[in-house]
């Protein structure tokens, strides 16, 4: 229980560095850039945005080739590193003094996040042994849904009252505290000295696999454009003081918790009926978050409902991506975490270009709702070539596992 614990609190720190900065972003914008914020907030607001787009990328790159380099290593000593680069990178965000280098920082700690997700799953999944591993990966995955609960609120409010900065040091002690946990508690667990990281790039020949990836960065990135400008759409749109974002942020968290749960029970049923209306309602929501932002009430509903969908297509898109991926399956799920956060990137992109644009704080709901139907378009477009050339997956993954892959990028072990 103490390794598993040890790995939950990385997990923990994860969910926060990653999702903290969303509700700091005029925090951030008004330091890193005052000129700007001098003479427009919105334009500032837009490129601070940047960071989220960058910690997005970092996870994209680092996910699969971290996670295939190091395969052959053992794993207890490569999740000590993976921890310890993290409260070194996020320490760098803490302490850098320009908008640059903080910017530089981001992508750096986005890099060991997959690969510190998928292989602590696999440590995990064997900690308790034979009939107990899927709860041990679901213990670890609990990290990042309390961090989204309870960790990113309280962090948001930490620094609207001390400095942005100040959370990510409390993050940063969450890292450190990890490393050594898992130094102490983590038992030796061998790697996989046959496998290459040649190998397994293999499964980018599947043309399938990119119409998967394409579903997860273009859909779900309607989710992130909502939620990197929620801050300002809580304080200037619906114009509630900055404490109210924290309390707002626990909604987001518990909707992403329950449509986690929610999306891996639909997807089993029917998987493209579900794939489909979830795209549907993501943009639906979305939708119903722009028209009636001024609102904080109905800004809450409609966020929390944007939460859901989002994250109950997460065991959705991840079921597709492990069905179409044949033989490749650990790199397929480390794909994943590449998939959902390049569509963290472009749905805080392509949102802060709409504010830069003049075209209002709102904007990014409505960008989250053309991406949800450019997903919809993607999966249907999947599915159609699928069905003409009359070659359908063999393996059929259960999306009830899927919920537990869609944020650890690992296979849980069967019981």
């Amino acid at each position: 229980m103490r390794a598993l614990l040890s790995l939950a609190i990385g997990s923990f720190g994860i969910g926060m560095t990653e999702f903290v900065v969303m509700g700091l972003l005029p925090n951030i914008a008004r330091e890193l850039v005052p000129g700007v914020w001098a003479s427009s907030p919105d334009d500032a607001i837009a490129q601070a945005g940047w960071l989220i787009s960058l910690y997005a990328l970092g996870v994209v790159v680092g996910a699969p080739t971290i996670a295939g380099s190091v395969a052959r290593f053992p794993r207890h000593r490569v999740m000590i590193v993976l921890a310890a680069a993290l409260a070194f990178f996020t320490l760098l965000t803490v302490i850098a003094p320009t908008f640059e280098l903080v910017a530089a920082s981001r992508f750096l700690a986005g890099l060991p996040h997959g690969a510190y997700f998928g292989i602590g799953a696999l440590v995990a999944a064997d900690a308790l042994g034979p009939g107990n591993r899927a709860k041990g990966v679901a213990f670890v995955l609990t990290g990042l849904t309390i961090a989204n609960v309870v960790g990113v609120p309280l962090g948001t409010l930490l620094g609207q009252q001390v400095g942005w900065r100040a959370a990510f040091a409390v993050v940063t002690a969450i890292f450190a505290l990890a490393a050594v946990c898992i130094a102490l508690f983590v038992p030796s667990h061998p790697g996989s000295p046959g496998r290459r990281l040649r190998d397994e790039l293999r499964v980018f020949r599947i043309g399938q696999v990119w119409f998967a990836l394409g579903i997860g960065a273009v859909g779900f990135g309607g989710f992130f454009a909502m939620y990197s400008y929620i801050a300002p759409m809580i304080t200037d749109v619906a114009g509630q003081p900055e404490w109210a974002v924290s309390l707002v942020l626990v909604t987001v968290g518990v909707g992403m918790t329950v449509g986690n749960i929610v999306g891996g029970a639909l997807a089993d049923k029917d998987l493209r009926f579900w794939l489909y209306v979830g795209l549907v309602a993501l943009g639906a929501a979305s939708v119903g978050l722009a028209l009636t932002a001024a609102w904080i009430v109905s800004l809450v509903l409609f966020a929390f409902l944007v939460a859901f969908c989002g994250a109950a297509l997460s065991p959705a898109i991840q079921t597709r991506l492990m069905d179409v991926a044949e033989d490749n399956q650990s790199i397929a799920a480390a794909l994943n975490h590449s998939a959902l956060n390049i569509g963290n990137s472009l749905g805080a992109f392509l949102g802060g270009l709409a504010i830069a644009a003049g075209l209002g704080l709102v904007a990014p709901a409505w960008v989250g709702a053309l991406l949800a139907l450019g997903g919809l378009a993607v999966a249907i477009a999947s599915y159609r070539v699928e069905d003409r050339s009359g070659r359908h997956p063999a393996h059929r993954m259960p999306a009830a596992e899927a919920a537990q892959t869609a944020i650890t990028g690992s296979i849980p072990t069967q019981r």
